[in-house]
């Protein structure tokens, strides 16, 4: 049984069994793999810098200028074909216009995505060094793995079309009738499973007296959910 994130000795621990850490690092790759930068860092903090605003200082790339604002054109009108889970990872930020969102996009997204990335990277790097059921954060790691509990949310909401709080009502609503082997039940009982795991590591961080606050996750419908899932497999094997 999963027990929630507590401070211990300078560092923030919670406990999850292997399914739970299974499961858990398979939706983080997914994740991961969505939000990958296109160029990836290169370690020198100021050429990862201009690479992520879309800049480059080399003679050669500043002559052909001209082909990249023609390519910043063409990217505004093929935005609106790309994944809709990366709308609410990466949310456009001028939605009244296509041009500026498209520009604003350049300028921003690759260092947003490689920020995002980096999170996951921790995250996924604390799951698979869990000592025994152990998941220890120490105190940079944290924040992050809590960002990138926050975006697997966000993607996993997203593929059950879960967008408004209208929607989450309905979909738990939906849940008293599914069939047992209904995979959206799956995927719910999961998202519901990260929302109490981000809200204990969230509470740990701000220092919240947990005496009152339920510290194994024993949601008995819950618990069957997850535990029908295969050891290996379920959301690990194909694009959430």
């Amino acid at each position: 049984m999963a027990r929630a994130f507590l401070r211990e000795h300078g560092r923030y621990v919670g406990v999850l069994e292997s399914t739970e850490r299974l499961v858990l690092q398979g939706l983080m790759q997914q994740t991961r793999l969505l939000l990958s930068p296109e160029i990836e860092p290169t370690g020198d903090a100021f050429d990862d810098l201009v690479a992520s605003m879309g800049l480059s200082l080399s003679a050669a790339d500043q002559a052909a200028s001209g082909a990249n604002d023609s390519a910043a054109e063409a990217d505004s009108s093929s935005f609106a074909d790309r994944d809709p889970a990366l709308d609410r990872l990466l949310p456009t930020a001028h939605r009244g216009d296509d041009q500026i969102a498209a520009e604003f996009r350049r300028l921003t997204e690759e260092g947003l995505r490689q920020r995002k990335s980096g999170n996951l990277d921790v995250a996924i790097e604390c799951v698979e060094q869990a000592v025994g059921d152990r998941v220890v954060l120490d105190e940079s790691q944290a924040p992050a793995f809590l960002m990138a509990l926050t975006d697997v949310r966000l993607l996993l909401g997203e593929r059950m079309g879960m967008r408004t709080e209208e929607d989450a009502e309905a979909l738990h609503a939906a849940m008293e009738d599914i069939d047992d082997e209904d995979p959206l039940g799956y995927a719910m009982a999961w998202y519901d499973f990260l929302t109490w795991l981000q809200e204990t590591l969230t509470q740990a961080l701000m220092g919240t007296d947990l005496r009152d606050v339920v510290t194994a996750y024993d949601d008995d419908e819950d618990d069957d959910d997850l535990e029908d899932l295969p050891d290996e497999g379920g959301p690990r094997d194909g694009p959430v």
